[in-house]
């Protein structure tokens, strides 16, 4: 049995940690619970079921929810220090956590204030976990989801892929195409529904635990109050406050990203430690090297390396963190130029941190050689292939590109809601 974070069980917001202090040491147990059998878990492969109760018994789905009488939520700063963390540990819940907390804030970005209230309201007292996708897709047939109105409001019917939370999610947000109107509509699903059929994917090559795959919608119904507001196709119709969605969730990947990063120098340096890679060169050129760990120069030079590249995307990171945080207080008042700023950051901390990601466990596998031979090794090829899936979702060119003619040209990236 593995062990519990040592915070009581909570079924409401009144009993999450009040102490801004506390989320630090709460995320440690967790990652450390999840660090426990995360090998044994990515090889069977099974959906996070029993991952979504270890966060839910640490009162992490609800940090973000706003601060009740009782309660204190919490801000994008520790929700991104938080994804990291258990990302260190479990790359694939860490992701699984960052899209529910930018899906949890999908009626702030497109609903009313009154109405994303109540729904966060629920959603903090019960931690529900969010999943979904609020961008249109367009398939060569249409839309891949309508919604069909009826006398109470829509029947919604379709089939979405999702990168995260098949099957174990508790409310999902979708974006789709009225057939009436042909207007985009955000709504909010319950997938405990019988008209929704959730499909794993089977044997994905990383991110194994993240619960990807895809859910099917057989008329299921939407009552208007699950409406949350219209998603404009039109980039000219985008308030820049909406357009912070696809940029929160670009962020919080690149915080997963880190923590691939750095959970796998962190394993590499105890396996290192015990049982050093050897250069057979290294004795040659540099005489007998003090007898101890680690003490070979070359492998020293490799983690000097590493580490720096690992310190230098977590720096901008940082800075991407700490300009999306303000941008999101700033609301709805949030200006298309400082917006354009926002963007800019996140595709700069992409083009670095994406590119570091990749060669540090690239490396690492060098630097642990034969550690992973036996069955029972490390696994240190999942830090690989989770940064090799994780990074594959984006393009290092268009990043750039829009880094390049913001600041040659002062153009400002376009407004859009798909990350």
């Amino acid at each position: 049995m593995p062990k519990q974070p040592t915070v009581p069980t909570s079924s409401s917001a009144a009993d999450r940690p009040a102490d801004e202090e506390v989320w630090p040491r709460v995320t440690r147990e967790v990652a450390d619970d999840l660090a426990a059998d995360a090998l044994a878990r990515d090889r069977a492969g099974k959906p996070p079921f029993d991952e979504m109760s270890r966060l839910r018994e640490a009162g992490l789905p609800s940090l973000l929810m706003p601060p009740a009488p009782s309660a204190h939520g919490s801000d994008w700063r520790t929700a991104c220090a938080v994804i990291r963390e258990i990302a260190t540990a479990d790359s694939s819940i860490g992701e699984l956590l960052g899209r529910h907390y930018v899906l949890s804030w999908s009626a702030r970005f497109f609903s009313t204030p009154e109405q994303a209230a109540r729904l966060e309201h629920r959603s903090g007292a019960e931690q529900w976990l969010w999943g979904g996708d609020t961008a249109v897709l367009e398939t060569e047939a249409g839309p891949d989801l309508t919604l069909a109105p009826t006398d109470n409001g829509y029947v919604l019917n379709g089939r979405r892929a999702l990168a995260t939370g098949v099957a174990v999610t508790d409310r999902l947000a979708l974006a789709a195409v009225c057939t009436d109107t042909g207007e985009s509509l955000l709504v909010v699903v319950d997938p405990a529904h019988p008209g929704v059929l959730a499909e794993p994917a089977n044997d994905p090559l990383g991110q194994r635990l993240a619960g990807a795959g895809s859910i099917d919608f057989d008329n299921v119904p939407v009552h208007t109050d699950q409406v949350l507001g219209p998603v404009p196709r039109d980039e000219h119709a985008i308030s820049p406050f909406a357009s912070l969605a696809p940029l929160a969730l670009r962020l919080v990947l690149l915080h997963v990203g880190l923590g691939i990063a750095e959970g796998a120098l962190a394993e590499a340096r105890d396996i290192n430690r015990i049982a050093p890679r050897s250069w057979p060169r290294a004795s040659a050129e540099h005489g007998d090297y003090p007898d101890r760990p680690g003490g070979d120069p070359y492998l020293l030079l490799a983690y000097g390396e590493l580490v720096t590249a690992a310190h230098t995307a977590a720096a901008v990171v940082e800075r991407a963190t700490e300009a999306l945080t303000q941008g999101l207080l700033t609301g709805r008042a949030l200006s298309i130029d400082a917006r354009a700023d926002i963007a800019v950051l996140v595709a700069a901390a992409e083009a670095v941190t994406n590119r570091s990601v990749l060669h540090i466990t690239t490396r690492i596998l060098e630097l642990t050689d034969g550690a992973d031979s036996a069955a029972e090794g490390p696994g240190f090829d999942r830090f690989w292939r989770n940064a090799r899936v994780l990074t594959a979702r984006g393009s290092a060119s268009h990043s750039l590109r829009d880094i390049g003619d913001h600041y040659l040209n002062g153009m400002h990236p376009a407004l859009t809601l798909h990350a």
